[in-house]
């Protein structure tokens, strides 16, 4: 959400970011609905101080007068409710509207509609050339008995999966990993809810527009997608002083998506599930855009340390227009690379958004001036499973089906070959 005196005085910027992203939003509507809001209020005001100012008098008033002034004070009462009617109709509007203004691009963004459109910023590691034909994780997996797709969809339905021996031990290896790394750059890791209120989505930006994606209670809470959303919550409503500031938070939580807008995408194998894990890096500080750069920098080094230590060839790509979020200034994707498909796929999504989720939460600072603003905020994955296990096997696979284990892996793992023994 923005300022609405920011999206007043920059009505030409609001209606470019929404070109840009490809969000189709009228400003002009907007406006009309605000000048509505705030002849509605003002209507309102005057005739609460005019019934304020007859009520004042009814008890010096003498017996004559009495009975008038009542019948008047009860007539502006009754217009009071109707007027008070007429501005919840118009807020319940002008709310909806607000809450799809698009924020503003940063300038590097380049042009474009999808994911296609998006530009590759770098690279690392060696492609791997194997001497023999590479197999997908679905056949690695199962010849090891790591995974039970068969009796995951008995159980959980559609997209449901069972990880099991070496997977399991793999997995709890990379979070050790995750967090080592992390909390030595002072992330401090938090357990936090799936299980959160509507206006925690609201006010990171997963809802209303993200509502298809979500699953949702019979009690109006939510099961989130992400950690962000209850590690941004932490805070909802708050002052923070100043002198916390950057919050670095490694957020691990269970995640839940139903993928309803991925239909026949990826409909086989981990890439694509309705629940996972993840551990997400979420950082709130100055209301700065130069301080927002500089940590955003962080967070995608950051994950690139995470994959180079797992020895996973990755690129990095910055988004389009169109492939940003509503809430979004920027995002760089790391994709990983997959040898069964001979092509990068999506593993990190690392974003900042100046204060639009911040002024939806009510997080507040006060600044060297004392005056209260609203925080920046950021997140980027540090890594969600089971689909970072994908290029982590693929890539470490041997002739014989065995699976390598990367060096910063050993400790835990105890041993440097998954052979399914």
């Amino acid at each position: 959400m923005l300022d609405i005196k920011f999206i007043r005085e920059n009505a030409d910027l609001i209606t470019a970011a929404g070109k840009k992203k490809h969000i189709e939003f009228d400003v002009t509507k907007l406006l009309e609905v605000d000048d509505k809001r705030k002849i509605a209020l003002q209507n309102l005001e005057t005739l609460r101080a005019d019934q304020n100012a007859i009520s004042d008098k009814i008890p010096t008033a003498t017996p004559e007068e009495r009975p008038v002034l009542i019948a008047e004070s009860k007539a502006m009462k009754d217009d009071m409710d109707k007027k008070e009617e007429a501005l919840r109709e118009v807020m319940k509007e002008w709310q909806t509207l607000m809450l799809s203004v698009p924020n503003i691009p940063d300038i590097s963004v380049p042009e474009g509609e999808t994911d296609a459109d998006n530009k590759e910023v770098s690279t690392w590691g060696e492609i791997p050339k194997f001497d023999f034909e590479p197999k997908g994780h679905i056949e690695l997996m199962g010849k090891l008995d790591m995974v039970d797709f068969e009796r995951g969809s008995k159980v959980a339905g559609y997209r449901g999966y069972f990880l099991k021996n070496d997977a399991v031990l793999l997995e709890l290896a990379v979070w050790n990993l995750v967090v080592e790394i992390l909390s030595k750059r002072g992330y401090n890791p938090m357990f936090v809810p799936s299980h959160v209120k509507k206006e925690t989505m609201m006010g990171t930006g997963y809802l209303p527009q993200g509502e298809e994606d979500t699953y949702h209670t019979q009690d109006s809470t939510y099961l989130a997608g992400t950690g962000e959303v209850a590690a941004m919550g932490y805070y909802m409503g708050e002052v923070v002083p100043a002198e916390k500031f950057p919050i670095k938070m490694l957020a691990f939580s269970p995640c839940f998506r139903r993928e309803a807008g991925a239909a026949g995408k990826d409909t086989k194998g981990l890439m694509r599930v309705h629940e996972f894990m993840k551990w997400e890096q979420v950082i709130l500080c100055e209301a700065s855009h130069m301080t927002s750069v500089e940590y955003h920098e962080e967070l995608r080094q950051n994950a690139e340390d995470i994959l180079q230590a797992l020895e996973i060839p990755y690129h990095v790509v910055i988004n389009c227009g169109g492939d940003l979020g509503q809430g979004q200034v920027k995002k760089y994707d790391i994709e990983a690379w997959v040898p069964s498909e001979q092509k990068y796929r999506e593993t990190h999504s690392c974003s900042y958004f100046h204060d639009y989720q911040t002024r939806r939460l009510g997080i507040r600072y006060k600044n060297a001036e004392g005056k209260l603003q609203f925080a920046h905020s950021l997140n980027n994955t540090a890594l969600a499973f089971p689909r970072a296990l994908i290029p982590l096997i693929e890539n470490h696979q041997q002739a014989d089906g065995s699976i390598k284990i990367p060096k910063a892996l050993q400790k835990w793992m105890g041993k440097e070959v998954i052979t399914g023994e």
